[in-house]
């Protein structure tokens, strides 16, 4: 079985977030069971040098973008055994970060097209086509409308990943044949409440929707999470399934992680102490091995819980405790975490930005991480924060929900609360302080979190299920 999977970005070409994490794992964990995956996205201007120098020119054809003819230079790349291709236009591609410009309806428009464009030039048809987002939500849609029928792109199907359903790639009806070069004929396909939507086009065209995780897949379906798209998903529930992300066990992994300050295992967990100790000390709080340390890596937008954490924060800072936050986002949060940092200095850290190798360090050193979002398709980080021996305290939505089982039944590994609500939150965060006291069986808890098996391996093979179930189906 050949799949081929198109996405804006992937490790460690591209990245601005959790796509990128899945993109570089999942392709990985296919090749490892026998499935030809190979990945496409753009030749953006940030994929750094020493990749570039490793890359392959295999030619260039010229992609249609409505009325347009657009230049696609094609170049392949390998990467632990995953072959990558990636397309250069460096009118559309040859800019400061990934998303944000004002053309990106036509910049993705083009990715979508020359990635089946892009098959005419090289060795390898596949089975499925696999699309992500609303970035490449027009694949399924070009595929549908302009390849279905040609010869070479016979009996293709398409699978369309729901990562975040927030943003859907929304245009005015105006660019629907000027940008898109979809025909008046054929807009009901992706015409949405009186605007061209991309990822609604994507969910009508493609064989197959799926989510980053089994909850979600439930939630997307009612008017509180879709944001607008619950009748469209209601409507072709047939076809919609959840199956939850992993991580990357190799990339995250205590004992050979060389950010951290020292390695440790769940068989052998004394490194975590100095994790900790030479985290307190870089953040300038005091060096107390007993006092527990909570820690949050996230962006700081409202639907990560912040608004919570806001209301309550005075209170918890108020008891024996220390805390670090790590993230960028909204000015309201950032201004609100640097004034609490200048009020409560020994006791709470708040550091600016996404700083990959503190991330990291965090994970390793806190004792505690906290995610109360507010919605969470999947979530990465209560993984890794399990993977490194950090207890969670997480809402019970998405994928936290299908991730992290609350210990209070002697065989979870966090701490979990249902409703968005500072009180239970604050709860829960009490209950994981009470069991950090208990230093008999607070290690117990941290060793079968660390033990917990959140690899591509399970996710691999629900794919792989998925993809040999539309492959039969002819």
């Amino acid at each position: 079985m050949k799949v081929l999977y198109v996405t804006s970005e992937a490790l460690p070409f591209a990245a601005s977030g959790g796509l990128a994490d899945v993109a570089g794992s999942l392709p990985r964990a296919l090749r490892t069971r026998l499935i030809g995956c190979r990945v496409v996205l753009p030749l953006y201007e940030s994929v750094p040098q020493e990749l570039r120098e490793g890359m392959t020119f295999l030619g260039s054809l010229s992609v249609p973008v409505a009325w347009r003819r657009q230049y696609c230079g094609v170049f392949e790349a390998k990467h632990n055994g995953v072959i990558y291709y990636l397309l250069d236009n460096q009118y559309y591609f040859k800019r400061a970060g990934l998303y944000g410009h004002y053309d990106d309806a036509e910049r993705f428009a083009f990715l979508a097209r020359a990635a089946l464009e892009m098959l005419t030039l090289i060795d390898f048809k596949p089975d499925i086509i696999h699309a992500n987002d609303w970035q490449t939500a027009l694949t399924p849609v070009y595929y549908r409308l302009f390849y279905a029928g040609r010869e070479g792109f016979e009996n293709i199907k398409t699978v369309y990943t729901i990562h975040n359903i927030q943003y859907q790639g929304k245009y005015g009806m105006e660019i629907l044949e000027d940008v898109f070069g979809i025909p008046q004929s054929a807009r009901e396909l992706v015409e949405y409440d009186g605007c061209v939507n991309l990822m609604k086009g994507a969910i009508e065209a493609a064989d197959r929707i799926t989510t980053v995780s089994p909850t979600y897949a439930e939630e997307i379906r009612d008017p509180w999470f879709s944001h607008g798209l619950d009748s469209i998903l209601r409507l072709r529930e047939d076809k919609l399934c959840g199956i939850l992300n992993g991580i990357d066990t190799d990339s995250y992994n205590p004992q050979t992680d060389p950010d951290i300050y020292a390695h440790y295992s769940a068989e052998d967990p004394s490194g975590k102490a100095e994790n900790k100790r030479a985290l307190q000390e870089r953040l300038c709080l005091a060096q107390d091995p007993d006092v527990p340390l909570i820690g949050m890596v996230t962006r700081l937008v409202s639907h990560k819980g912040l608004d919570l954490v806001k209301y309550i924060l005075d209170e918890l800072l108020s008891e024996d405790i220390q805390m670090v936050i790590l993230g960028s986002g909204d000015w309201v949060y950032e201004n609100f975490f640097r004034e609490v940092q200048g009020r409560y200095p020994q006791k709470f850290c708040y550091c600016t930005g996404f700083v990959p190798e503190l991330a990291r360090k965090i994970y390793a050193g806190a004792d505690i991480f906290l995610m109360p979002s507010k919605s969470e398709p999947c979530g990465l980080a209560q993984m890794v924060a399990c993977r490194y021996g950090t207890i969670p305290v997480v809402r019970e939505t998405g994928g936290l929900k299908d991730s992290i089982r609350d210990c209070g039944d002697g065989e979870g590994m966090g701490f979990t609360f249902k409703t968005y609500n500072a009180n239970d939150m604050l709860y829960a965060i009490h209950r994981s302080l009470g069991a950090y006291a208990n230093k008999h069986d607070w290690p117990i808890l941290v060793k079968r979190a660390m033990e917990t098996d959140f690899s591509w391996g399970r996710s691999a093979n629900e794919y792989i299920r998925l993809y040999r179930s539309l492959v039969k189906e002819g």
